[in-house]
């Protein structure tokens, strides 16, 4: 490529972040650094009255977590600062009076009430060529009016002026040739009355400025790239504009339109990366790191939702995602999310992984829990023997947290049906047995328990169920004699007394 590749993610900080824009941040990343080039974020804070306080840390702290550390942003800073659109404020309205002297945009005096009132009058009324023959604007007052109201400092935008029956075409890396008639597209305001630009106007002159080589965003956008490069051909010309990439939508799990928080909220699932409060309304959502994702999970499942390696292989690391991604293989119609598949993902990674990649997690977790860990060394051996059985990191609390902290919930409900006197009598004579030999190997103590249900008349395997319980509070865990090698012997007969007191 004979341009340097700069992509960049622009978000609007308005919210959490969805899990489609962190996957079009996925993608940004991947082809930035596959081509050896820049990461960029930009946010686009240009409609003040949108502004949530608290969501641009939050985007960081989500790419943070995800390991898609941008190159250039407010944050890490760089060559083309600032890059907060509310900080590049002047340099905007020069383009939108250059389109304007060349008749390509014009001042629209318009007041809310005269859209309303036009808005009543004609059916999905647009401000276009049919209809700006009919408003307030500087195409149809006369030059004395127009001289008047600029005088009298009334509010104004600047609209862009699009003929209708032009064709204007583009090639999507994706889709490949896209074409749009002129006919269809409004006339969208590139200037507010407050001097702060639209989106329209601002992605244009901020990609020009910052040499933006590739822009990827989502196929939502596809209705407003008419403007877009309508603006690019008489400003910068289309010799300079990026190639673009709309990226197809996640979609609900039925397939049946975009995936949305409501659907989370619905089906149980989080549609945002990370935890997020809106301080506006207070209202909480959850996130996929809180639920107990890990990051290389969560970024492993949003790679594989809209693109394949062409191969059987579904678990990649991030560097074997950089080496492996291609657009070319990005599919053209949208991907259904699907929560249990993202689980899978998640069960695999936790499998793969080592103490040292979730430690301080874990430790967190075991601490809101009142959980104590008093021995590193035992922690790891806890964390091999049950990381297997764990889909989510909170998972951990129920899979390892009875090795540090005596049960206090048991499940007597599953024991009692067939708890008898021949029962309480080979509990009783274990207890006493460990209390002379207690084996601390696990082959050892069930070799031990084995001989004692033989010399009881009563089978090792009707054992085996009130033991687990006894020991971990339920029926779940790993090996139930590897449990009691871990946890000891005073531990182990303690419990064993305990729910024999309770079923008594």
């Amino acid at each position: 490529m004979s341009k340097k590749v700069r992509v960049r993610f622009a978000p609007s900080p308005t919210g959490g972040l969805h899990l489609g824009g962190v996957r079009t941040v996925l993608y940004n990343y991947l082809f930035a650094k596959q081509n050896g080039g820049d990461f960029i974020v930009r946010i686009e804070d240009t409609d003040q009255t949108r502004f949530v306080e608290g969501a641009e840390e939050y985007i960081f702290n989500t790419l943070e977590w995800c390991g898609l550390t941008p190159d250039e942003s407010p944050k890490h800073g760089g060559p083309h600062a600032p890059y907060r659109q509310s900080e590049r404020k002047e340099s905007y309205r020069k383009y939108a009076e250059e389109l304007v002297a060349k008749g390509l945009a014009y001042y629209a005096f318009d007041t809310a009430e005269d859209l309303d009132a036009k808005r009543k009058e004609i059916a999905n009324f647009q401000y276009g060529h049919s209809t700006r023959i009919s408003m307030k604007n500087s195409l149809t007052l006369s030059d004395t009016e127009f001289k008047n109201l600029i005088d009298a400092n009334t509010p104004y935008v600047i609209r862009v002026k699009l003929e209708p029956h032009q064709e204007i075409k583009f090639t999507d890396l994706i889709r490949g040739e896209v074409h749009f008639d002129t006919t269809q597209v409004d006339d969208k305001v590139l200037l507010k009355a407050d001097g702060m630009p639209t989106y329209h106007l601002a992605v244009v002159v901020d990609d020009y400025a910052m040499q933006i080589s590739h822009a990827f965003r989502g196929e939502e956008w596809l209705p407003s790239a008419p403007v877009h490069i309508f603006l690019w051909d008489k400003l910068f010309g289309l010799e300079n504009m990026p190639q673009w990439a709309h990226l197809p939508l996640i979609l609900k799990p039925d397939g049946n339109g975009k995936l949305s928080k409501r659907d989370g909220d619905r089906l149980g699932f989080p549609v945002f990366a990370m935890d997020w409060k809106d301080p506006r309304t207070n209202e909480q959502a959850t996130g996929f790191k809180e639920r107990g994702f890990l990051p290389e999970a969560f970024t492993n499942m949003l790679a594989m939702l809209g693109w394949n390696s062409g191969s059987e292989q579904e678990l990649f690391s991030l560097e074997e995602l950089i080496e492996k991604f291609s657009l070319e293989r990005v599919h053209k119609g949208g991907a259904k999310f699907d929560f249990e598949k993202a689980k899978w993902f998640n069960h695999e990674w936790i499998k793969k992984s080592t103490i040292y990649d979730v430690r301080s997690t874990i430790y967190n977790l075991f601490k809101e829990h009142n959980i104590l860990v008093d021995d590193e060394s035992k922690f790891e051996k806890v964390f091999e023997l049950v990381k297997d059985r764990c889909v989510l990191l909170n998972d951990f609390v129920q899979q390892a947290g009875y090795f540090f902290q005596t049960p206090t919930n048991i499940d007597i409900t599953a024991l009692q049906p067939k708890w008898d006197d021949k029962k309480k009598s080979f509990f009783t004579a274990l207890i006493q047995q460990w209390n002379n030999d207690f084996a601390g190997d696990a082959t050892q103590l069930e070799q031990q328990f084995k001989a004692l249900s033989e010399t009881q008349q009563i089978k090792a395997g009707e054992l085996m169920l009130p033991l687990r319980v006894m020991l971990v509070g339920g029926k779940f865990g790993p090996g139930v004699f590897e449990i009691a090698s871990i946890i000891g012997k005073e531990e182990t007969i303690k419990r064993i007394e305990n729910t024999i007191a309770m079923l008594a």
